[in-house]
């Protein structure tokens, strides 16, 4: 079998090496011009899956896979094509992982083998389809859509390329590590696969698409601006083919003077001292010269008699403790006493405190934040909440449980 896809695969290449102009040409101009080929070149071409005719009567254009691959290997800033289905491909690793793990049980080294081959080309195929995604997004934004020349139409680019990153970080939700690395288990090949190889793809994919979004939105801005701008313009260049003898008034003579003429700013601005000016440099320093003089300026009548210094004892300074601090001292110590978990918010109503509920609950996660570390790890803490509606990775927490470990 591998004989066989050796032979075939090689036969492929070099079709392609032999016919390199003639699929450029295709590539470049959407589809081929059949009178300039020879019909068997053609036609070989086609059985190798290099060309293909969509209907009877169309013509032969480039095979999806081969376009994917020269827009990936020419990074062509056309390519608007963003692979989404990580789902699938997840499903996908997973369904080989068990394959793999399977033949290790059996022994059958020989196809665990195969079946890591085929794993570790599904993480790299994953890790590579993110990486392209991004710097697909990265190539039209740098660009400006500069293959689009209206606005309009660079507007529809800009919303198509949001609609990607969004269906992009839904797709980065499907990663769960937590079943990866109970998947792989204690194999150190497939950990470094499923967990450590993917999370750093993950972490920067999640990170660059975040920068994604805000450029977009930016770009976005911009966009509409100019749109409003041009519109401005259009709209006075058509009044002014419809109305040609149109004059605009003299609005200075005005007594109410419209909105749209009344934007100016103040002629004269705040009185402030400019230091560049040279010439001033005598008033400066002898305005901080009184100054000065001023401040160091004795009274008239200060007596300059020592006076005797009081060696009496002094009275001792109490230093009064938070009462927010000394409540949360008594939840862990009733912790401690009782030996049983409790919720903040069940001790906040059991003794009633005159505290605010959100200020509590922050208080004693920084109680527990406070303890030293060989204290610390005799208390187990845990948050209760919710994850956000709307905003992906943010976590409302509402309670918190503390206990001993």
């Amino acid at each position: 079998m591998s004989q066989v896809l050796l032979q075939a695969g090689t036969k492929l290449l070099n079709a392609l090496g032999r016919h390199s102009d003639l699929i450029m040409h295709a590539y470049i101009n959407g589809a081929v011009v059949e009178r300039d080929h020879s019909p068997k070149v053609l036609e070989q071409l086609v059985q190798l899956g290099v060309l293909w005719r969509p209907e009877a009567q169309s013509e032969l254009r480039l095979k999806s896979a081969v376009r994917a691959l020269l827009e990936g290997s020419l990074q062509d800033e056309r390519n608007r094509t963003i692979n989404a289905n990580i789902g699938a491909s997840l499903a996908s690793l997973k369904t080989l992982t068990e394959h793999y793990k399977e033949a290790l049980h059996y022994h059958k080294y020989h196809e665990a083998a195969a079946h890591m081959g085929d794993l570790t080309e599904h993480v790299y195929q994953l890790a590579e389809s993110l990486s392209n995604s991004v710097r697909v997004m990265f190539s039209r934004i740098n660009n400006e859509f500069g293959y689009v020349s209206s606005v309009e139409a660079k507007i529809r680019e800009n919303e198509l390329a949001q609609a990607q990153v969004t269906d992009l970080l839904g797709q980065l939700e499907c990663f769960r590590f937590d079943e990866l690395s109970e998947l792989a288990g204690s194999n150190r090949e497939l950990r470094h696969l499923l967990v450590v190889s993917l999370q750093q793809r993950f972490s920067k994919a999640a990170q660059e698409l975040s920068v994604v979004q805000a450029r977009l939105l930016d770009l976005l801005g911009r966009f509409r601006e100019f749109q409003g701008r041009t519109r401005l313009l259009k709209g006075y260049l058509l009044h002014m083919e419809q109305q040609p003898d149109f004059t605009p008034g003299n609005y200075v003579n005005l007594t109410n003077v419209p909105i749209l003429f009344n934007q100016t700013e103040n002629v004269m601005g705040d009185a402030v001292a400019d230091v560049n000016h040279v010439e001033h440099e005598t008033a400066y320093q002898e305005i901080v010269g009184s100054l000065t003089h001023v401040h160091k300026r004795q009274q008239k009548h200060e007596d300059n008699t020592p006076s005797d210094i009081d060696v009496a004892a002094q009275s001792t300074v109490s230093l009064e403790k938070d009462p927010l601090h000394v409540a949360i001292d008594a939840y862990f110590c009733d912790i401690i006493d009782s030996g049983q978990s409790k919720t903040a918010l069940d001790y906040y109503k059991e003794h009633n405190l005159a505290f605010d509920p959100e200020v509590w609950i922050y208080q004693v996660i920084g109680g527990y934040q406070a303890l030293s570390d060989e204290d610390k790890q005799f208390f187990a803490l845990e948050t209760q909440g919710k994850n956000d509606e709307i905003f992906s990775g943010n976590f409302y927490i509402n309670d918190i449980t503390l206990g001993l470990r």
